[in-house]
């Protein structure tokens, strides 16, 4: 298989100096407002273990061009199904390279570092995240009164990152 470059992976924890970067970026790709990805992404730096989790690719030249965040919920109704990745963006210039993938795998496996047995996700896609080994769990009702397909992570454990 040929060797990709995709970029280098970057938890926002550890590099404050993308907070405003990656929160304009995030709120370009989902329309919320800004603000609310910087004040989730301050609390992921602060308290750097823990959800809030934000992630990013960067290019050769530092710009964003994919990322990802866990949050608590995302705005679902399964309280219970925690916690959530949500926000998974890749730029389209860069689709169909694997990039995805290589998000998806590194949060799990940097949450099972972090003691996070689980990860869930909610989305309307239906056959992408299984490619990447997500197995759907159930219907929820998402923010906007849609049903919503709820997936699960492969098993992340501790230890396997």
């Amino acid at each position: 298989m040929e060797e990709r470059n995709i970029g280098e992976l970057i938890c926002l924890r550890n590099h404050s100096e993308f907070l405003f970067a990656a929160s304009s970026w995030f709120s370009s790709k989902w329309g919320i407002p800004s603000e609310v990805y910087e004040e989730s992404m301050k609390e992921c730096m602060e308290r750097k273990t823990g959800i809030p989790q934000w992630y990013v690719i960067v290019d050769g030249q530092r710009n964003i061009i994919a990322g990802a965040g866990v949050i608590e919920n995302d705005f679902h109704d399964r309280k219970d199904l925690t916690p959530n990745l949500c926000a998974l963006f890749v730029e389209e210039r860069k689709r169909g390279r694997g990039i995805a993938g290589v998000v998806l795998d590194f949060v799990r496996k940097d949450l099972a570092s972090l003691g996070y047995s689980r990860l869930y996700l909610v989305t309307d896609l239906s056959g992408f995240y299984e490619r990447y080994g997500w197995n759907f769990l159930t219907m929820v009702m998402g923010g906007h009164h849609a049903r919503e397909r709820l997936y699960q992570a492969p098993d992340i454990r501790a230890g396997s990152a």
